[in-house]
């Protein structure tokens, strides 16, 4: 069984009119480009860097792409960072509408831009296409967050099952990476933050897909970071334990019991908490890289 949190979670007060990026002569985007990337109607125009008199005139506010963004984690992240006075992309696999809708209401309560995308983070030809798109925004954050889990007996897990998590799961950190890192040399500025899971450290037993995937993830954090770490750019990673999304309504309520059991705190963490743990990370030194933090009430 395959769960997904790509749209777990969710820049512009004016709106513009929808813009769909495999269309003959998009607002934004006059080339061709992939169809797996699709504005939103809620898009408006993106910060770029521009010396027009609007963006003059206009207070520059930090910058953050998150993936995964329409419900849960992502959704919760957003919120926050819009609160903290971001300004937002975000995208999400499949649940456009919703993402739409959460990023409106985003914009309109805390004043901040919000632009929205349908991409797969697991196709790289669809991460190209939205930066290519996005151009040299003046990115500040990357959020990592778009991910699906598969739960069941890996001799039974088919290959394309196999691969799809990873590729969503590992292989979007680094599309997403790759794009998002000339934009942090250009301006000697940036931070990427990953959400990865305890089961990465720890492994699960049914969920061996997801556990090496998110073991990835942390293998690639540290990595990373050593390699950014000479132009200041800090690339850490949160180590989730059980939230309380979308993702957890597999389990039936006496597995959900069972689990909460397990958990010193007694309870599962709220994407809300996961929010505040990536503001918090990411308001933190440029010294503080390279670490895959747990957030899991005592768990494992």
């Amino acid at each position: 069984m395959t769960t997904d949190h790509t749209d777990t979670l969710p820049s512009f007060p004016r709106a513009a009119a929808s813009a769909d990026i495999s269309a003959p002569n998009p607002p934004h985007a006059r080339e061709a480009v992939s169809p797996c990337a699709v504005a939103s109607r809620a898009a408006v125009t993106p910060p770029e860097d521009s010396t027009g008199d609007e963006n003059r005139n206009r207070v520059r506010r930090p910058l953050a792409l998150v993936t995964g963004a329409s419900r849960g984690i992502g959704l919760a992240i957003a919120g926050a960072l819009a609160a903290e006075g971001y300004d937002l992309i975000l995208t999400c696999s499949r649940t456009l509408p919703a993402l739409e809708e959460a990023a409106a209401q985003i914009a309109r309560s805390h004043g901040v831009f919000c632009r929205t995308f349908l991409c797969d983070g697991g196709d790289p030809e669809a991460v190209e296409a939205l930066f290519a798109v996005l151009g040299t925004i003046p990115l500040t954050l990357l959020v990592n967050n778009a991910g699906i889990s598969h739960i069941g007996l890996l001799q039974e897990m088919t290959v394309p099952e196999w691969n799809r998590v990873i590729s969503t799961n590992l292989s979007s950190c680094f599309y997403f990476c790759r794009a998002a890192i000339p934009l942090f040399l250009r301006r000697t500025t940036g931070s990427i933050i990953n959400i990865s899971s305890v089961w990465g450290s720890a492994g699960a037993s049914m969920e061996v897909a997801y556990s090496a995937s998110k073991g990835g993830v942390n293998a690639f954090t540290k990595a990373l970071a050593k390699e950014l770490a000479p132009s200041g750019i800090p690339v850490n990673a949160l180590a989730c334990g059980v939230v309380d999304t979308e993702m957890n309504q597999c389990f039936s309520e006496e597995e959900r019991e069972a689990l909460r059991g397990e958990i010193p705190a007694d309870r599962f963490a709220s994407p809300d908490e996961i929010a505040r743990a990536v503001v918090h990370l990411a308001q933190m030194p440029s010294y503080l890289t390279g670490q895959v933090i747990t957030i899991d009430g005592g768990w494992i």
